[in-house]
């Protein structure tokens, strides 16, 4: 048994813990810290490029968002930018493509140009696009056979700015610039963590082979972080649901990323096409959003984890009931489960993914396999709701528990700073502000 005691152990390699291990050993005087991942490198569940929509949010396109959660994550995403400035290998970290939202119909239509009054004093390079403007872009959008397609089309966009994102790279990144630093840092991969104890003022995380001591903890674990804080008697008035993403490939349809309107009375995202940064000449479409009972896609060993962090009761089949007795969630996840169905998905799906490219056919559309993650959504059973949106849960003594749904990844940075604030803060340390403010937030 290690007797080494660590400032700090952050649970979790993906984005957002690898973030937090960066922030922590390029601007803080904290100088022991330990990763834990319990796979063999950084990034290699819901950070994965294929697991996720490679998307760097930054609340112009995503029509959910009211102006202060878009001006918050437009903050967060532009600290990604600022960090990705010093890197050698940038160009396979953060990419180009030019994005837009598509407004079909005269309500949507509608929408659209009452937000962009709205929306374009804060996002100032964002333009309304009528219909001939968005055929020089994406002409597959609004053309079929040479002609203009007939419905009232127009377009919130934003063209020359970082909109994609290689987590798994990103990830990466983050640990290769943290161990330049003069550090005392570990990386721990291949570690399972079974518990965390807190005792005589110490964090032991009891893992598969050994126990590792730390003064403070932070878990960033998707729907593994509600597990084990419950384990330790907190975030017990939550309960997890997680929704799983599916995804289609077509032939390269489109130059940049495109998103559809969102249906407010849907909690899930609605369908997007994107270029795939890691498969070459192809968009990908989606997600779908399918209920399963694992934490993790595709890992059936995740099902008695779920069932531990379901905590099924009355007040979460009471979110259950609400959410079923509204016909357009209702259709839309009876929808969606069929989309799971060989031979039955692709038909199915060609109809929401020719509302951003008319002219698909069935023959272009192929399921994705292997590819979609799982979004940890959760449930406050004291108010008996879906809760959107990152949930922390912090007892405040030393410990932090991080569940990251939309926009996730793209706050990662933001989210790591306000970690390592805490953190910090708890341990009596120092932050370089000087040196943080230059660098991610110029």
């Amino acid at each position: 048994m290690s007797e080494q005691i660590h400032q700090v152990a952050i649970v979790g390699g993906g984005v957002c813990g690898t973030a937090l291990l960066y922030l922590l050993a390029e601007y803080s005087d904290l100088s022991d810290i330990v990763l834990i991942e319990k796979y063999a490198g950084v990034a290699t569940v819901n950070s994965h490029g294929r697991n996720n929509s490679q998307t760097l949010h930054c609340g112009d396109i995503e029509t959910n968002y009211t102006l202060e959660k878009a001006s918050k994550v437009k903050s967060a995403a532009e600290m990604i930018v600022n960090y990705t400035e010093k890197l050698a290998n940038r160009e396979q970290v953060i990419f180009k493509y030019p994005k837009m939202v598509i407004a079909v119909g005269e309500t949507e239509c509608q929408r659209l140009r009452e937000r962009y009054t709205v929306f374009k004093q804060r996002f100032t390079t964002m333009q309304l696009l009528e219909k001939e403007q968005i055929a020089e872009i994406e002409p597959n959008v609004v053309m079929v056979d040479g002609q203009l397609r007939p419905e009232p089309c127009i377009a919130l966009a934003v063209l020359d700015e970082y909109s994609a994102v290689d987590f798994n790279q990103l990830s990466e990144s983050f640990v290769s610039q943290a161990i330049q630093t003069d550090k005392a840092l570990e990386l721990s991969f291949n570690t399972h963590v079974e518990e965390i104890i807190h005792q005589d003022g110490l964090f032991h995380i009891n893992t598969d082979d050994r126990s590792i001591k730390a003064r403070s903890v932070v878990v960033s674990a998707g729907g593994h972080s509600l597990l084990l804080a419950q384990q330790m008697g907190h975030g017990l008035e939550f309960s997890c649901l997680p929704v799983a993403g599916s995804f289609y490939f077509t032939p390269k349809v489109l130059n940049g990323k495109v998103y559809t309107v969102q249906n407010d009375n849907l909690p899930f995202a609605a369908v997007h096409g994107d270029p795939d940064v890691l498969v070459e000449g192809k968009t990908r479409f989606g997600p779908t959003a399918l209920l399963i009972p694992l934490l993790e896609r595709y890992n059936i060993s995740t099902f008695v984890e779920f069932l531990r962090v379901l905590r099924l009761d009355k007040n979460v089949l009471n979110v259950f009931w609400d959410l079923f007795k509204v016909s357009d969630i209702r259709n839309y996840i009876l929808k969606n489960f069929l989309f799971e169905v060989p031979g039955l998905r692709c038909w199915l799906f060609l109809k929401d993914a020719r509302k951003i490219v008319p002219s698909l056919q069935l023959k272009d559309v192929q399921f994705a396999k292997g590819f979609g993650g799982v979004r940890p959504q959760l449930i406050d059973k004291k108010q008996s709701k879906l809760m959107m949106g990152e949930a922390k849960i912090n007892p405040g003594n030393g410990i932090i528990f991080n569940m990251t749904p939309s926009p996730g990844a793209s706050s990662c940075l933001a989210n790591a700073e306000l970690d390592m604030r805490l953190i910090v803060g708890h341990l009596g340390g120092k932050i370089d502000e000087q040196k943080l403010q230059k660098q991610l937030h110029k």
